[in-house]
């Protein structure tokens, strides 16, 4: 009966992951009234946060101002200052950022903007707005990535208890299907879940999901530097557009693969 030792756990992960799952699902309700957000629209450094968190705040100052030739992002990943004045706290950030010199690799820019004041102060903004999920608490994306993971930690126990030898009296099958209880248990959640409350986001509360919606229809249409850089703030680099630009980024994503490998 050694396989009841495994099929304890595979309930105790089950069962804690969807509860907490539903506990920040109704917590979202809860807080969710249908208010906040009401009658402002988004600004581009808002858009980017509800969508990639501090990060992509970043991505977007630089491609923005790159874009408006204040700033060199070269190919090889260096970004140089062309205009040193900040026109806001952002763009002095990433400018504070790459130092005195005027030039820096973009990696390590990208890391100390988006860790920058000027960012926290706005992802304070926004969640004193209700737009955004406070920083620490239990996200509904979070709650599914629990529910994914205790899904496989089933699977995996279920096949451990089916490996191990058991008494001719306990059909296999039977042990199967104890195990199949807490994964139909997670399956059923994820697949509420994904009719519910989806998309599941780290960063936006529904409001702000619902802002980033409305946002998002607005940017249809001819494609201008503002719609080029909505695209950036809620779709990230990959909306990038021009080779060299791409290349600067793709360079930074290289430099942090080998940064973490030394």
């Amino acid at each position: 009966m050694f396989w009841v030792l495994l099929l304890l756990p595979a309930w105790a992960v089950a069962a804690t992951a969807c509860t907490r799952l539903c506990l920040a699902a109704v917590r979202d309700a809860a807080v969710d009234t249908g208010a906040a957000g009401r009658g402002r629209d988004l600004t581009l450094y808002e858009a980017a946060f509800l969508s990639g968190g501090p990060r992509r705040v970043a991505d977007l100052t630089l491609v923005s101002m790159a874009r408006q030739r204040r700033l060199l992002l070269a190919h090889t990943g260096w970004a140089t200052v062309v205009d040193p004045r900040g026109r806001d706290e952002m763009e002095r950030s990433v400018i504070g950022a790459i130092g005195p010199e005027g030039q820096s690799r973009i990696a390590p820019v990208r890391a100390a903007a988006a860790a920058a004041d000027a960012v926290r102060g706005l992802a304070d903004r926004l969640v004193s707005a209700g737009l955004a999920v406070p920083d620490g608490a239990r996200s509904v994306a979070a709650g599914v990535r629990r529910v994914r993971f205790a899904a496989v930690a089933v699977c995996l126990l279920g096949a451990v208890a089916l490996a191990l030898p058991v008494p001719t009296d306990v059909p296999r099958h039977l042990i199967a299907l104890w195990f199949a209880l807490p994964l139909a248990l997670t399956l059923s959640c994820l697949a509420i879940a994904r009719m519910e409350i989806h998309p599941y986001s780290r960063w936006a509360s529904p409001a702000g999901q619902r802002l980033l919606a409305t946002l998002a229809r607005r940017s249809d249409g001819p494609v201008d530097d503002r719609t080029y850089l909505t695209s950036v703030a809620v779709l990230g680099v990959h909306a990038i557009g021009e080779p060299d630009l791409r290349a600067a980024f793709a360079h930074r994503e290289e430099y942090l693969e080998e940064d973490r490998k030394g």
